[in-house]
Formats: structure tokens, C-alpha cells, sequence
């Protein structure tokens, strides 16, 4: 296994026998044929089981064997053994295959008898313990909070009918619930199941191929070759290498943990402080979740949600991603030239050519992606190929050959994933189900409008204060799909744009990875930079502080996620860019071409307005706003004509230490 590999594996999962590997082995290979079966329609199910996969049919088969699998490689809790498998979990898994053999059976008559409402009575008791198999496998895999809300709202339509009348919704008694999400194709079948089975699935496993074929440490020398020697060296090569490999991998906390053990020792070296060399690096490995072509999950459920391609919600994502990122260069800029940082020394670099010689089949597999994806717009088969392509290509390369001991950790850890994330989204699947069977998701939606009179300023505000505090508790997936269904309907009917709404409250509920209380991506940097995590995760506020903004502008101008003509993108794009360097400025206290901003009151009033000019020029205008760009601009520089005269008044008499830089 490589060290990238070690570096990205999850401690939490069991280091399971010999035995029991082999059953996890058996189960992920499973799933992977019956994927490729179902996905390119090979139908090699009817010879052996005399049955085509229906719809239906795959989708309970893929869910049952991934859920079968958690009970094996999760423990129960914190302090379960992780060495062998307890008999109440080989109890678990027995039960949950037994009852997707039983589902799997049934799919044609499920779907031809309406089960959902006519269910045998043998079925309903199954559903009852269905159900619970998969509350326990969304809590071991998205935690507590997690099961908490899923098991209260999936209960809803049990009580809805006794709830006061504006959250009341249709009854029913408990074994038709039990029924209805287990039947239905509106709960456990519905659209995270479903962008699970037909999208997730083969770019997890693509995602997991690139850390075990020697991706990650391919992006990182790249990026110190390109940029290692320059100002800040280290800290630009994290947000390079952690943009790149996050973009492929979709995963902050694993980001951090496989470029992050390189890239912070490097960034302490040069002179940067602990907190703020895990918090730059927690800050590049978040944004790897909305950097296309890879986003994260949640991404692929949004397409489901929008019925559109998730090709086109990659493509949305490209100018707020490059903003954000283009917001951290120039902060971490402005840091390194206000404290003299240098880069290192170009004699410990290799080249970018050598570099790419040794590692430039990555380039042709990511190639191959992008072209099926965006020119042959195939989706769902894109994945398999490029991982193919790449596994092949792997076996002529001597350095990261993958041997058969490295396949099987490959597959362990593929299947640990895919298990981990299914769990997740079977379990939220059934808020999307009880609010589906209560007829609740509209009353919502009126109430959410009256409570903001209307204006979606207030709703938007309410929307982002909602996403951040789910994220905190969820995944980001969980929290997205809970907001999609209750929120986002509220935002688009006060007519704002349907793919700036759902992507907004994917940015959002992302915040919690860098955001105090919880800020799992900056606590995992912050193990790595041996520092406090609740310093790390501030520092990372301060430094990844323009992601709380770019939501707001792109939802209040679609041309940010490409929704306009040329013209009008290139304005917001400009103008977006401009406004974040002065943002960046006030931020660290540095501007380019000007030097520092001063200290006393005088620099601190001047950080102030060129702050809030930066905001200014980076909201994009229109009738949102209620300004034109034009106007918008003039009133930026209205604030920053001022803050460039109190910067010279700040700095006069003073030495700047980086007017050699």
C-alpha cells in the first residue's frame, strides 16, 4: 500500500480477520459487477437467476449488501472491539441479507401490486426490521445526530395527524410507514439511494483507485514543483495539491490527512505558525468539495433533486470554486509577504517535467474523464472506465505498481466507503419519504415564505444559519438533502434560481468542516500540525472567510455559476476577483503594489473600508441588490479612496518590512 493509502484510511473501521475480510472482499466485488451489470446493461443476472434487475430490484440488492457491510466494518460504538466481529453484529449482517434476499425476490411484485399501499401483512413486519437496520447503519455511519433526526422525522407520519395545524400532515399507523419507506420509491428507493446507484457509486471507487494507485503524491509534487520556490511556497502548494487531489477524491478530511502530512511540515519549515499552517490547509482540502470534475456526494444527489446532469452542476461550480480559491492564494499571499516568508530552495525541488514524466498517465486518466463526461456525456459510465484505464496504466509503472496485496486493500477500502456513504443515504432517504407521505414538503414551503414575508434576503439568511447548524450535527450530504426538501422549494418560489438555491445550501452546510464547534477538517489539520484544534478551526475561519460570501452573491446573481450571457459573467467575474484582493488585503493586512496596511487605529480603520470595498465590488448587481454594477463599483471606491489614504498616514514614519519583497 502506498503511504498516501495509510494516510487516508480510516482508523475507525475494523482491522478484520482473515475470514471476515474475505466475506467484505466477496460482498464490494459483488456490488462493483452488479453495478457495471445494471449501469451498462450487460444482463448477466438472467442466465443465473433467470430474473433481469429491474429498477427496483438493483437498487434494494446495491443498498442491502452496502448496509450487510456496515455491521462489519463499523463497530457499534467508540469502545466495540475492532479486531474480530462481536456475534450480535454477525447476527446484524446475517438478518440484513436475509431480508435483501426477500426484497430482492419480491421487486416485480412490489412494484406491479403497489406495496407501498398494499402491502402483505408478511411484508409489513419485515419493513419494521428493515427499518431498524437501517437507523443503526445511518447512525454508525453518520453518527448519533444523524440517527436522532432520521429516526424522529421517519416517524412523522405516525403523529402527523395529532401535530398542531401548521406543521400537521396525513396520518398513518405504524406498520403502514414501516411499508411506505420500505416499498416505496420515495424513501429507502429514493433520490439518495437512487444518485447512489446510478452516479456515487463509480466515482467513489475511481476516487479510491487514485489514492491507492499514487495520486495524491503525484498532485503534491506537481504543485511544490510549479510553486515551492515562490513567496509562501509551501502554503500555495496546499491549496494547489488539495484543490487538485480534492477535486478527485471529494473527501476534506481525507484530503488533509494524505497532502496535509506533507504539505504542513513544509509550511512550519518556512516559518509558518502551526494554527495557521493546519488551517490552510484545512481551508484548500474543503474546497476540494466543490471543485469539479469530482464534488462531493452531495453534488450528484443535487442533479437527482434538479433532474438535470450532474455534468451541469459541475460546470456551475467552476467560478465559485476558483474564487474561493483564488480568495486563499491572495490571503496566503498577503501573509507571506507581510512576515517575509520565502519559499524553498529550488536545488530540494524536482522540476514540473520531471514531474509529469513520472506521473503523467494521472493527466491521461483525468483527461479521459472530463471528455466522457462533458463531450460524450456519459455519466454514469465515466468513472469505470477512467478507473479501468488507470489500474491498467498503474501495472507500468514501477514505483506504485499496485500488487495483489495492494488490490485487496484497494477493494477493502473501496467497499469500506461505499458502505459508509450508502448507510448515510439509505437512513436520510427516509426524511425525504416520511415528508413525502405526510404532504408535508408544501406547507412547509407557504409557511417558510409567510415567516419571511416574502423577501428572500431574510429566507436566504435563515437558509444559511440552518444549513451551518444541520452541518454541524451531519454530513453535508444529510443536511443538504433535509434542506432541499424543506427550504429550497420556499427559496425558489420567491423566484430566485434553482440550481443557485440548492448550490447554496451545499456550500453552507460545507462550512462546518472549517467552523467551530466542529470543524472536522481543521481538528484533522490540526493533528497533523500538532496544534490546538480550536485554534486551528478559527484560524481557518479567518483564512477561508470568503467562502462565507460567494454563496451569497452567486445565489443573488446566477452568472457566478454561469447562468447568463458572456458579457454579464465577465463583469461579475472581474469585478468578483477584484473585490476579493482587496478583501484578501484587509484580511491579512497586506496589499499588493502598496505594501502594509499600517498598524494603530489608523490601519485598522483602513482594513475596515477596504474590507468593506471588497464586498462591495464583489457583489455582483442587479435586482436583487437593487444596484447596477456600475454603481456598485463606484461605491467601492468610494470606500477604498479613503483607506489607501489612511494606509499611507498608518505607515508614515513606519519601516515596512516588505518593501524589498
Amino acid at each position: 500500500m502506498t503511504t498516501a493509502a495509510q494516510a487516508a484510511e480510516p482508523t475507525r473501521y475494523r482491522r478484520l480477520g482473515p475470514v471476515w475480510r474475505g466475506v467484505v472482499l466477496a460482498l464490494t466485488a459483488a456490488s462493483i459487477l452488479v453495478a457495471i451489470n445494471q449501469l451498462f446493461n450487460l444482463g448477466l443476472t438472467k442466465p443465473l437467476i433467470g430474473k433481469v434487475l429491474v429498477y427496483n430490484r438493483y437498487l434494494y440488492l446495491l443498498a442491502g449488501l452496502m448496509i450487510a457491510m456496515i455491521f462489519l466494518v463499523l463497530p457499534a460504538w467508540r469502545r466495540a472491539p475492532r479486531d474480530r466481529v462481536p456475534l450480535y453484529d454477525a447476527a446484524l449482517f446475517a438478518v440484513t441479507l436475509l431480508l435483501t434476499v426477500y426484497y430482492v425476490y419480491f421487486a416485480e411484485a412490489i412494484l406491479d401490486e403497489a406495496w407501498e399501499y398494499n402491502a402483505p401483512d408478511h411484508g409489513l413486519y419485515i419493513s419494521v426490521v428493515m427499518w431498524a437496520l437501517v437507523l443503526e447503519a445511518g447512525r454508525r455511519a453518520g453518527g448519533i445526530a444523524v440517527f436522532v433526526v432520521v429516526a424522529v422525522i421517519s416517524l412523522y407520519p405516525t403523529y402527523a395527524d395529532s401535530m398542531p395545524e401548521v406543521i400537521s400532515g396525513v396520518g398513518q399507523s405504524f406498520l403502514e410507514t414501516a411499508g411506505f419507506h420500505m416499498f416505496s420509491e420515495e424513501s429507502l428507493l429514493g433520490i439518495p439511494m437512487r444518485a447512489f446507484g446510478l452516479l456515487v457509486f463509480g466515482f467513489l471507487l475511481f476516487g479510491v483507485a487514485l489514492i491507492y494507485t499514487g495520486a495524491g503524491r503525484f498532485f503534491i509534487d506537481f504543485a511544490f514543483a510549479l510553486l515551492g520556490h515562490v513567496r509562501g511556497g509551501p502554503a500555495k502548494v496546499a491549496i494547489f495539491a488539495s484543490g487538485l487531489f480534492g477535486s478527485l477524491s471529494g473527501g476534506p478530511v481525507t484530503n488533509v490527512l494524505t497532502t496535509g502530512s506533507l504539505t504542513i511540515p513544509a509550511m512550519r519549515r518556512i516559518g509558518v505558525r502551526a494554527e495557521t499552517a493546519g488551517a490552510i490547509e484545512a481551508c484548500a482540502s474543503t474546497g476540494g468539495v466543490m471543485m469539479p470534475p469530482i464534488m462531493g456526494a452531495t453534488a450528484f444527489v443535487m442533479a437527482d433533486f434538479l433532474d438535470i446532469r450532474y455534468v451541469d452542476v459541475a460546470l456551475a461550480a467552476v467560478i465559485p470554486s476558483l474564487l474561493y480559491y483564488f480568495g486563499l492564494f491572495m490571503q496566503i499571499d498577503a501573509y507571506a509577504a507581510g512576515r517575509g516568508l520565502v519559499g524553498l530552495p529550488r536545488a530540494e525541488l524536482r522540476s514540473a517535467w520531471s514531474v509529469l514524466k513520472g506521473g503523467w498517465y494521472y493527466v491521461a486518466v483525468f483527461a479521459l474523464l472530463i471528455w466522457m463526461l462533458v463531450v460524450l456525456k456519459r455519466e454514469a459510465h465515466a468513472p469505470f472506465y477512467a478507473t479501468l484505464l488507470l489500474l491498467i496504466i498503474n501495472q507500468f509503472d514501477p514505483r506504485h505498481r499496485m500488487n495483489w496485496s495492494g488490490f485487496k486493500q484497494f477493494v477493502l477500502a473501496a467497499g469500506g466507503l461505499m458502505a459508509e456513504l450508502a448507510g448515510i443515504l439509505a437512513a436520510v432517504g427516509l426524511i425525504v419519504g416520511a415528508l413525502q407521505a405526510t404532504g408535508m414538503t408544501g406547507t412547509l414551503t407557504n409557511d417558510l415564505v409567510y415567516l419571511a414575508g416574502g423577501h428572500p434576503l431574510v429566507l436566504l439568511v435563515m437558509g444559511a444559519l440552518t444549513s451551518f447548524i444541520l452541518g454541524i450535527g451531519m454530513t453535508v450530504t444529510a443536511a443538504y438533502i433535509f434542506l432541499a426538501i424543506i427550504l429550497a422549494p420556499a427559496l425558489i418560489k420567491l423566484g430566485l434560481d434553482p440550481l443557485s438555491v440548492h448550490m447554496f445550501l451545499l456550500y453552507w452546510g460545507m462550512l462546518s468542516f472549517i467552523t467551530p464547534p466542529v470543524a472536522l477538517a481543521a481538528f484533522a489539520a490540526a493533528s497533523v500540525a500538532k496544534c490546538g484544534p480550536m485554534r486551528c478551526g478559527f484560524e481557518a475561519m479567518r483564512i477561508g472567510a470568503i467562502i462565507y460570501f460567494i454563496p451569497f452573491f452567486f445565489v443573488l446573481n446566477p452568472a457566478l455559476l454561469g447562468q447568463a450571457g458572456a458579457g454579464e459573467i465577465l463583469i461579475v467575474l472581474i469585478s468578483a476577483l477584484a473585490g476579493i484582493t482587496l478583501l484578501a488585503a484587509a484580511l491579512q493586512g497586506h496589499l499588493i503594489a502598496l505594501g502594509t496596511l499600517g498598524a494603530g487605529v489608523p490601519g485598522l480603520l483602513a482594513r475596515l473600508l477596504l474590507a468593506a470595498a471588497g464586498l462591495t465590488l464583489a457583489a455582483p448587481g442587479g435586482a436583487m441588490i437593487g444596484l447596477s454594477h456600475t454603481e456598485l463599483a463606484f461605491a467601492a471606491a468610494a470606500f477604498a479612496a479613503p483607506a489607501l489614504v489612511l494606509a499611507r498616514v498608518a505607515r508614515r514614519g513606519a519601516v515596512d518590512p516588505t518593501r524589498a519583497a
